[in-house]
């Protein structure tokens, strides 16, 4: 018989920005290599009493029974990623509340809406909820943003959303590779092409020599 119990929890989700696109520009080993990478640095972020739950492709699902923890292993996971070169970036999503627990797994809502939130959030950037922000609302040297409410499909009521200000400047130093999405900085791009008076920046030749054979598929007009 399995062991369940229904617990109080904060659930931080944290995806990598473009690793569909990374994958499709760089093929499985290369995009393995990544997540393995991907994983250490998220172990290196862990706070006091949190905890990475799983792993499902490129989303970590990380457990703790503090908002603080969370959102100081968020704040940090941010931090490393940006100091990686040549990386995606990370979006996350937290929320609190009560889930399932089953043999190690977690099931319920507060999972659904976690993952949700992670989604809706842009890359660099960690969204919370209410619930999240009013338990951490005293934390020092945090700062919290009101964004609104947010619907999500399936839930029934909007969402006040919040962010997390990371001070995260990987976005503003770097520009994103158009084929596989990675972060690239201008300086030491691998390959440069002008295309419509627009320059772009590659982290490889390939992906450049596949931007040159099809622009179209990588420009959004």
């Amino acid at each position: 018989m399995s062991d369940s119990k229904e617990i109080d929890i904060v659930l931080l989700v944290a995806d990598l920005s473009g690793y569909t696109a990374l994958t499709e520009a760089h093929g499985n080993v290369s995009a393995a290599k990544v997540v393995n990478r991907y994983t250490e640095i998220a172990e290196e972020s862990l706070f006091e009493g949190t905890r990475i739950i799983e792993r499902v492709g490129d989303e970590i699902l990380i457990t703790g029974t503090d908002a603080a923890g969370i959102i100081k292993t968020a704040l940090m996971l941010v931090h490393k990623i940006e100091a990686e070169p040549l990386f995606p970036t990370v979006h996350s999503g937290i929320h609190a509340g009560k889930v399932l627990e089953q043999n190690g797994h977690y099931f319920g809502s507060a999972l659904n809406i976690a993952s949700r939130v992670a989604s809706h959030a842009r890359a660099c950037q960690i969204l919370c909820t209410k619930a999240v922000a009013e338990v951490a609302g005293e934390m020092k040297d945090i700062k919290f943003r009101a964004i609104g409410e947010v619907n999500f499909k399936n839930i029934f009521e909007p969402l006040a959303l919040f962010e997390i200000i990371t001070d995260c400047r990987k976005l503003e130093m770097n520009v994103v590779d158009p084929v596989c999405r990675m972060l690239v900085s201008p300086e030491a791009a691998t390959a440069k092409l002008m295309f419509k008076g627009k320059n772009y920046f590659f982290c490889s030749f390939e992906c450049a020599k596949k931007f040159t054979n099809r622009p179209d598929l990588f420009i959004k007009n």
